[in-house]
């Protein structure tokens, strides 16, 4: 097998008039998702050539998961960008991936990008089937063609494309249905946006077991009875889910008004998971499996799973558990010397097939990223040093012991704060800016000095940034402190909000 889709061909033949994915307002059999993706990607092939980013900018729905798979017939890969970006990041993204043309259903609401053209893909459904040119283009296809590239945010204020190819996701969804026991009777609720890489696991675990996929809309994730009444009625078996979005449920007291008790597959990831929303998941879905994931956008999903085999005690801390398989995950000390004995904490890295090729038209970034294992002398081994801190337990299981630098995992997503300090920086009223995060209360806080007040900078911040990047805390502060390198003093402004506070 060398393109996943492989797995919709496979499903389609199998089960041609089953439901392969739905959305409130329709649905479509595997049989139609492979003859309207086929469709697309004949209407493509005049304007991308094989291996050329195609851009994707719709909300959720069956009809853009079907221009993806379009894109991926025409030889291409999808780059999904949320409608719902600022402006000015949706340009940054289209000037980094550069896109052959860009497809979206509602192309008055977009910024003008010069340069790229516009397609809709309802009318690309209107066109022929073209089997011999698709089937050209298979044939010259590699396992190591990009299939998709997510953006994440990026240390210099420029959002990081990170590629991944056919292969990495053929090896980690090779292995991910049969260890979690998913199958063609499964139904997956797809939380995740299609940028963000948890849905990966949605989408190809579908398709390769011939589950059905329900999209949930993003609405319904701050309306929480609609959210469980859509479960249910849709009998829902599995949620792959980000920790905050199981949060939720619990936060407006959820299962108080329904309990989704055809659920018996949560596995989790994106965040630690309060141990106490974890309990009311397992009190309300006894017979459930739960899982808590691991893993960096770099290492194509997931790479350490965590089987949770009891009930979550008050304070616990779960493991990230051990290494899927066919990926080597181990830890680094400060001087590259491989961490084995319980309890010492060092940088987790990650070898094998599943590691992303690196960051779009970003060498120097991948360079730095992706780099020769250093207990390897003999062979070229290429490693992700994912920045992240870990230790094993008593058990030989990793335990997350945070950030190594100023990145973090927040809402589901992945943030380096020095892209925040950057869109903080670039508002004229700011003379300078940084960003900290509190881990006690989960929340960004971001410090500047100058003339704006905090509510006219977020709102400026609003026009440069997601919503989940945006400080939950804007502090005024009249200088802000250096060590005695000429470093930003974070722990000191951070110290002296917590007196301020009285924490």
């Amino acid at each position: 097998m060398t393109n996943v889709l492989e797995y919709l061909e496979a499903s389609a033949r199998r089960l041609p008039d089953k439901t392969a994915v739905s959305d409130p307002q329709s649905a479509l059999s595997y049989r139609a998702l492979w003859q309207d993706a086929r469709r697309i990607g004949s209407a493509l092939l005049p304007h991308a050539a094989p291996r050329q980013p195609v851009a994707v900018c719709m909300e959720k729905s069956v009809m853009a998961l079907t221009a993806m798979m379009g894109i991926v017939y025409a030889g291409c890969f999808y780059v999904f960008i949320d409608p719902g970006q600022p402006a000015a990041r949706f340009l940054q993204i289209l000037s980094v991936c550069r896109p052959a043309c860009l497809l979206t259903d509602k192309p008055e609401g977009l910024p003008a990008a010069p340069g790229v053209p516009v397609l809709r893909p309802a009318e690309l459904l209107t066109q022929p089937e073209n089997a011999p040119a698709l089937a050209a283009v298979r044939a010259q296809a590699l396992d190591i063609d990009p299939l998709y590239c997510n953006f994440t945010s990026g240390s210099t204020g420029v959002p990081k494309g990170v590629l991944v190819c056919h292969r990495s996701v053929l090896d980690f969804i090779g292995c991910f249905p049969e260890l979690f026991s998913l199958g063609e009777d499964d139904v997956l609720a797809n939380q995740a946006p299609f940028d963000f890489d948890v849905s990966v696991k949605d989408i190809y675990t579908a398709f390769k077991t011939g589950a059905r996929l329900v999209l949930v809309p993003r609405k319904y994730f701050s309306i929480v009875t609609e959210l469980l009444d859509y479960l249910c009625e849709n009998r829902v078996t599995t949620l792959i889910w980000a920790v905050s979005a199981l949060c939720l449920v619990t936060q407006f007291h959820g299962f108080d008004y329904r309990i989704p008790k055809d659920v018996r597959n949560v596995l989790f990831s994106g965040e630690l998971m309060p141990a106490r929303y974890l309990r009311q998941w397992q009190t309300a879905l006894p017979q459930a499996r739960f899982v808590n994931l691991y893993g960096p956008t770099e290492i194509t999903c997931n790479c350490t799973y965590y089987r949770v085999s009891h009930v979550a005690a008050e304070g616990e801390r779960l493991p990230i558990g051990r290494a899927f398989p066919n990926e080597k995950v181990f830890l680094l000390d400060e001087n590259d010397r491989e961490i084995t004995a319980p309890g010492v904490p060092g940088e987790l890295c990650v070898s094998g097939t599943a590691l992303a090729l690196g960051y779009c038209r970003d060498p120097a970034a991948t360079a730095r990223a992706f780099v020769q294992n250093p207990l390897n002398d003999f062979c070229p081994e290429r490693i992700y040093r994912t920045g992240d801190m870990a230790a094993y337990d008593a058990d030989g299981q990793l335990v997350f012991e945070g950030r190594r630098d100023f990145q973090i995992k927040f809402m589901g997503h992945r943030i380096e704060l020095e892209e925040i300090e950057a869109a903080m920086n670039a508002v004229p009223a700011v003379a300078r800016a940084c960003c900290c995060w509190d881990a006690e209360q989960g929340r960004i806080v971001g410090f500047y000095c100058g003339d704006t007040e905090p509510r006219a900078l977020k709102k400026a911040l609003y026009e440069k940034l997601p919503g989940y990047m945006i400080p939950a805390e804007t502090v005024r502060v009249a200088a802000l402190p250096l060590t005695k390198n000429g470093k930003l003093d974070r722990a000191r402004l951070m110290a002296e909000r917590s007196a301020e506070h009285g924490t």
